[in-house]
């Protein structure tokens, strides 16, 4: 095994000298199947194509661009394992001094908008190569979308980068059966019929059965035309029962084809089979994104969870698909043969560890419902619950030579598992496989807010709490839960904060990293957060974007701070709350601010209950 070429003379060393396709990525290269570049270059690979690795490039400079060349069939670009902004901004928009995908943590390695820059420079350096776009920034920009970066709507990816194509989700069969077109002398342009690509049109006589969506000029214009544009396009991200949507602009159409269909689980298997490295290119000295997923194994993907504030729908879609135990338990096996494995296996999942099977039987036939969730508001009556399959695999996993721990680290959606009236996986999961404290995702407590999340209500996960603490004691464990809580998400007022610190107050939970809701492209939420209106239903939502209000919502979460008092003194008046200041056990903080008593009251707050 070895990794792709990086450079001219790895290249010509292995006696190329054209490739077939140069991937630009704003990543450092990790040849890891966690990393999407990985992946699509070595299914390219496997199936006899040139690849060359073109990762974080100069993008002010041309000579990196230029070494390998013009590429016999095109130019694959990507943000990398995530979008550029996320990455490079928090939700204050104040700039990150730490990039996990790039050497040592350094920032600055990639630009804002990498897909776009990228694309740019190679179209002003290669005017007739096909520049093909792809990954989580491309995907969840391939229509119109609500920028919040830029505080405005901005058109598909495609025409701001200046691009042929966009491959959305998960791309292994789509980028095959673009390159075989592309070997078979097709020109890009009339590469129009691949599912799970976006293309630019001049006109729609080739097309029959197509959806046109609002125009861009009239949803940049009109937030009640944009949230019918996002509700038709969530309505059509099932590859079985999708239409072809087209988004019009003055001079030319978007067309977005159908999504790729799911992948089977033989086809899983193989794109987790090839030859990956595992780990980061020698030219590195370390990549902190390596960490966590070195020793972990990716079991599923997809998620019918369904989230508001979500993006994985719009990318992988909700209908879920698996490895083999077979596969699994053979990549935890060469795991094993690593030198510096010490026998902890970090993680068996995906989006969703415990989602195994799709959720219901008629899904791989006729897709999933266009009008209805599968676990919110109530789980569907034809809902499978059944952890029995992977229970198997984690069971075979913890039984091989070399392991000590087999770990559950990715997300455990806690009503699919209060929904299973076997308790046998709860049990071997806080038996086997937790870390000393599970991480879980009620986001918050107000039933209100869960249900613009599109969360289960906060009862279930009372009861999911105790039960945990139950099942804990009877196995003699000492595990505890980290509830992930946000703040400021579309629906939530200063009285619904309020009630989450009082919660916290009551299971004695401080938590030590605050996550507000961050509004990314092409997610439920994001479309409520701009427009104000929940597009499957039409009605007003309430959002708070005063970034003073926000601070105080979130400075409520961490009410025993001493930096916090006065922001939680000012949020508990405007919310009139002054009941919760006083020196009783129901107050959140005391009357008048006393650095000592505050101090010692964080510190009794900031203990951890094992619920």
């Amino acid at each position: 095994m070895e990794f792709l070429p990086i450079n001219r003379d790895e290249m010509l060393q292995r006696g190329w000298q054209q490739p077939d396709f140069i991937y630009v990525s704003g990543d450092a290269y990790v040849d890891h199947p966690s990393f999407g570049a990985a992946i699509i270059t070595r299914m390219l690979e496997a199936h006899g194509y040139k690849v060359v690795m073109l990762s974080q490039p100069n993008w002010k400079k041309n000579d990196e661009f230029l070494q390998f060349g013009e590429p016999r069939l095109g130019f694959l670009i990507s943000s990398g394992n995530i979008d550029s902004m996320v990455n490079h901004y928090s939700v204050s928009k104040r700039r990150r001094d730490k990039d996990s995908y790039t050497d040592e943590g350094a920032m600055g390695k990639r630009p804002d908008r990498a897909t776009i820059v990228y694309s740019k420079k190679v179209r002003e350096l290669f005017p007739n190569s096909a520049i093909i776009l792809g990954g989580i920034e491309a995907s969840l920009r391939r229509l119109a979308h609500y920028d919040y970066w830029d505080d405005k709507i901005r058109p598909s990816i495609l025409l701001d980068a200046q691009a042929d194509m966009v491959l959305y989700g998960m791309g292994e069969t789509s980028i095959i059966e673009l390159a075989e077109a592309l070997d078979g002398g097709l020109n890009i342009k009339d590469i129009t019929y691949i599912r799970g690509s976006v293309y630019q049109t001049n006109t729609l006589d080739t097309l029959f059965e197509h959806v046109v969506l609002p125009t861009f000029e009239e949803i940049k214009n009109d937030k009640r035309k944009y949230a019918e544009s996002f509700k038709i396009q969530h309505e059509n991200h099932d590859a079985l029962n999708a239409t072809i949507l087209v988004e019009p602009y003055k001079n030319c159409y978007v067309v977005q084809n159908t999504p790729s269909l799911p992948l089977s689980t033989k086809e899983m298997d193989f794109a987790y089979s090839l030859p990956y490295m595992r780990k980061f290119h020698p030219r590195y000295k370390y990549i902190p994104a390596i960490e966590e997923v070195k020793f972990s194994v990716i079991s599923n993907r997809g998620c019918f969870g369904s989230c508001s504030f979500c993006a994985l729908t719009a990318h992988q879609g909700r209908i879920i698909q698996s490895r083999s135990k077979e596969s699994i338990v053979n990549e935890v096996k060469k795991i094993t043969e690593y030198d510096d494995f010490k026998g902890y296996i970090h993680d068996v999942g995906g989006p969703t560890a415990n989602f195994y099977h799709p959720s219901c039987d008629k899904q791989l036939k006729v897709g999933t419902c266009k009008h209805k969730e599968c676990l919110h508001p109530k789980p569907c009556p034809n809902l499978k619950v059944d952890h029995k399959d992977y229970l198997e695999i984690l069971r075979a996993c913890r039984k091989l030579p070399k392991i000590k721990k087999v770990f559950v680290r990715s997300g455990i959606r806690y009503d699919y598992l209060m929904h299973d009236k076997d308790d046998t996986f709860f049990k071997e999961l806080v038996e086997h496989h937790i870390s000393g404290q599970l991480k879980v995702a009620p986001e918050h407590v107000s039933n209100k807010v869960l249900d613009v999340m599109g969360k289960c209500n906060f009862e279930l996960y009372d009861s999911f709490t105790k039960k945990y603490e139950r099942l804990n004691k009877e196995a003699n464990k000492n595990q505890f839960l980290v509830p992930y809580l946000m703040s400021s998400h579309p629906g939530c007022d200063l009285q619904d904060a309020v009630e989450l610190a009082c919660y916290l107050k009551r299971i004695r939970h401080t938590p030590q990293q605050v996550q507000d809701f961050y509004p990314t492209p092409s997610t439920l939420s994001t479309c409520m957060y701009y427009t104000g209106i929940d597009p499957l239903t039409g009605k007003k939502v309430y959002v708070e974007k005063n970034s003073h209000e926000k601070l105080l919502q979130r400075a409520l979460m961490q009410y025993s701070y001493p930096k916090n008092y006065d922001l939680v003194y000012e949020a508990l008046k405007k919310a009139n709350r002054l009941d919760l200041v006083g020196n009783n056990n129901k107050c959140l903080i005391p009357p008048i601010y006393n650095k000592q008593q505050t101090q010692k009251r964080g510190v009794e707050h900031g203990k951890s209950r094992k619920r």
